[in-house]
């Protein structure tokens, strides 16, 4: 994200202009922009207007609109927020109080105002305009006539490319038929790869798959390499890595962010952080559950007895339209940390983010057992 203006205030009012410059920031503002905020941007209307022979033309013009925010949707596939709510700028060909839809494309800056810039908004923008975040690891998730490509960022995961392709069997005289097949297959897995992983950015790539097929993508990939003088990854080859996965489908993703090589390769990133403390909870629910809780109100009550050891919680909870619901939220997270515990915030776009959602989108690691937190209705 780019910071053009930034004028802010802990606790207090502020706004802060910014344009996005990847998918993630698209993601960050989604979680930055609340109801009741105001954002400023550009817009295009299409216009009537009388010409000279008495009838009426239509023009598109671009037009500056400033909504005050009733609901915000992020569209990942077309990579585009879409903020609506009422016009509150002085406006020859939009109302005041006109409902109207604000698009936040990539590179299109905006402004956003509030009247209370909380902890979490604040950390938010923080994140958001540190040049160091970005896509961590790209994963060519595979199994044969099968491939997604994969970049996993700090806030958000993107599959820019699906490959498909029908392999015939590998029998008898239809050998040469699977093996033209397999290359062509590999030729457009190579294509989608160089187009999409960019190693400046990324810190390693996987190749994952069942049985053998990573094994022999990733043959096929150095041998092109080396043909053909493919810079990025003959430079780049000790940075790619091999990993077993049951399966060519995307949900296969948790099992690559928990092989200890790919670890050991991002294990300062936010992603890795994210996975090793929800293995940690899950480790913790199974051996010794008097010390693992989950739910609003059994996360609540082990705070409340200062049990709170390391709280994970989506930032979904965080775009509640009740504003005393988020700064409950916001409260327990700046809580846990005064007492001297941490706090994860989980993307709900990432694989461990829809896991923990599945728990309530709220769940903590106890500094002791509180045994009769079962008791509790949750």
């Amino acid at each position: 994200m780019k910071i053009l203006r930034r004028d802010v205030t802990l606790n207090g009012p502020g706004s802060v202009k910014m344009t996005p410059e990847e998918a993630d920031d698209l993601w960050t503002a989604y979680n930055l922009v609340a109801k009741g905020d105001t954002v400023l941007s550009t817009t295009v209307r299409k216009v009537i207007r009388d010409n000279a022979t008495g009838g009426r033309d239509s023009e598109r013009m671009k037009l500056k609109l400033e909504i005050r925010v009733e609901s915000v949707d992020y569209d990942k596939e077309g990579s585009v927020l879409r903020i609506r709510g009422k016009n509150i700028l002085e406006n020859e060909h939009v109302k005041i109080g006109s409902y109207h839809t604000l698009e936040i494309e990539l590179h299109r800056p905006f402004v956003v105002r509030k009247v209370v810039w909380d902890s979490m908004a604040v950390d938010i923008l923080k994140q958001a305009s540190d040049p160091g975040a970005s896509a961590d690891l790209a994963v060519a998730l595979m199994q044969e006539g099968l491939a997604h490509i994969c970049l996993i960022g700090r806030s958000v995961t993107t599959t820019p490319s699906r490959i498909e392709a029908s392999i015939p069997r590998k029998h008898g005289p239809a050998i040469a038929g699977y093996e033209t097949a397999l290359n062509k297959f590999f030729e457009n897995v190579l294509q989608s790869f160089l187009k999409n992983v960019d190693f400046n950015v990324v810190r390693c790539a996987v190749i994952a798959s069942p049985g053998f097929t990573k094994d022999q993508f990733h043959k096929y990939l150095l041998l092109e390499a080396e043909r053909r003088q493919l810079r990025p990854i003959i430079e780049n080859k000790s940075r790619i890595l091999l990993v077993h996965t049951t399966s060519g489908f995307k949900h296969s993703l948790k099992e690559v962010l928990d092989a200890p090589n790919v670890m050991n390769m991002i294990k300062d990133t936010k992603a890795a952080q994210e996975v090793r403390a929800l293995k940690e909870f899950f480790n913790m629910l199974s051996n010794d559950p008097d010390r693992a809780c989950y739910g609003p109100k059994h996360v609540e009550v082990a705070h409340e007895r200062m049990a709170v050891q390391t709280l994970l919680i989506t930032d979904d909870l965080f775009r509640n339209s009740n504003t005393a619901t988020r700064q409950q939220y916001v409260e327990l997270v700046n809580s846990v940390k005064d007492s001297g515990g941490n706090a994860f915030i989980f993307s709900s776009m990432h694989v461990s983010g829809e896991q923990l959602a599945q728990l309530t989108g709220v769940a903590a690691i106890l500094r002791f057992p509180l045994p009769d937190l079962e008791d509790i209705e949750m």
